[in-house]
């Protein structure tokens, strides 16, 4: 076998892993997208009461960090979701507080981020009336926001 045909036969084989790798990648993306690899033990399980509830009320909490790329995109798509509760472990980001009738709560890291076993942001937890939990999940972009709300309103 010459030289080049040695080349090319690998080139093929290198193509071909990579082709394998980039499908897992895409398959991994679109499942989280859509929702459906939601790893457990994060957050408080659906139906369980809601720590703090006599702090916060009923309504969609959003845990967000100032830093974070997409929390700001997932907060302005929370305005209209019912009672909203904005709880940043730092400083709150820009044009938080022009909400109206959110309630923006500051400095949470070891507050309600652990009480609620917030791992990352954005997170969101729905709270029914009755001081249970509905839904928590990590939301990493608007659509999986609605999606996530919708699911618990039903």
């Amino acid at each position: 076998m010459s030289f080049q045909s040695s080349a090319l036969l690998l080139s093929w084989v290198a193509i071909l892993l990579l082709a394998l790798v980039v499908a897992g990648l895409v398959r991994q993306v679109h499942a989280l997208g859509q929702g459906t690899s939601s790893p457990t033990g994060l957050g408080p399980a659906p139906g369980t009461p809601a720590p703090s509830f006599d702090r916060l009320g009923p309504g969609l909490l959003l845990f967000l960090d100032r830093d974070c790329g997409v929390c700001t995109d997932v907060l302005a798509a929370a305005d209209g979701l019912g009672p909203l509760h904005a709880i940043f472990s730092g400083p709150p980001a820009d044009g938080a507080a022009a909400l109206p009738g959110a309630t923006v709560l500051t400095g949470e890291q070891d507050g309600l981020f652990a009480d609620y076993r917030v791992p990352a942001t954005p997170f969101a937890v729905m709270v029914g009336a009755d001081g249970r939990v509905r839904a928590a999940e990590p939301v990493g972009s608007p659509g999986a926001l609605r999606a996530m709300t919708l699911e618990a309103a039903r």
